[in-house]
């Protein structure tokens, strides 16, 4: 091979690593090899669910894939990039969501990284750099932390994900309409309620995905023992 050979080899093989971190979204659930969807039953059973539930919850152990499993999907509702396999609910237009986790430290280290990637390196994370729409908005005090992302949807619309943290309190979740709000790790009451007020007018989604940390709390209970909300509860 010569030496002209072995540089449009390399820029190839750049090309192609560039983009396969950049497409995140796609390596996910595939038809076959060794993280074929058929193995992960309970997910495909979350995701289907959402068809007819209003409220979802995976409340399982640490380290179990809930964060990517709720990125996943939303991050399907943000860009409307739905797989052909896909039965769960499914928006035709571009959404107004949420991404919320207990303090702003991990929504920063852990909500933000899955979704955006590392800080300058927007786009290696769950959603699609292609998709990402323009800069995003920097969080005020936290330091590396983004406020919000505009995201292209297949429609033709620009949906727009926000990060909040429940060390916010609740009034900072009060007042505006949503399309859906994806919780990582269990909220209070308060909060857990008036996120649900944000979805009321718009048949927005709530999916819940926590470690049951505080035990049988009003939150737990909620899912397990309302029979409705049993029925979308993967445990």
């Amino acid at each position: 091979m010569s030496p002209k050979e072995k540089i449009e080899l390399l820029k190839l093989l750049e090309e192609k690593e560039r983009r396969r971190r950049n497409r995140k979204l796609f390596s996910y659930y595939p038809d076959t090899g060794p993280l074929r969807r058929e193995l992960y039953p309970k997910h495909l059973e979350f995701f289907k669910a959402g068809a007819i539930h209003q409220e979802r919850g995976a409340i399982a152990g640490n380290r179990c894939g809930k964060t990517v499993l709720s990125s996943y999907e939303t991050t399907l509702h943000l860009t409307g990039l739905y797989p052909n396999w896909w039965e769960g609910r499914r928006f035709d237009h571009a959404v107004d969501w949420w991404a919320v986790s207990d303090t702003s430290e991990t929504t920063r280290d852990i909500l933000q990284l899955e979704f955006l990637g590392k800080l300058g390196e927007i786009g290696t994370g769950m959603i699609p750099k292609d998709h990402i729409f323009g800069e995003p908005t920097k969080r005020r005090g936290i330091a590396d932390a983004i406020d919000t992302v505009q995201i292209k949807h297949v429609s033709g619309g620009i949906s727009t994900l926000a990060f909040k943290s429940y060390d916010q309190g609740r009034e900072k979740f009060q007042g505006t309409k949503k399309d859906g709000i994806s919780l990582d790790e269990e909220p209070s009451e308060a909060i857990y309620f008036e996120c649900l007020t944000r979805l009321m007018t718009t048949n927005g989604l709530m999916i819940c995905t926590f470690t049951p940390l505080s035990g049988m709390s009003e939150i737990v209970m909620r899912y397990l023992y309302d029979k409705e909300k049993a029925e979308a509860a993967v445990e």
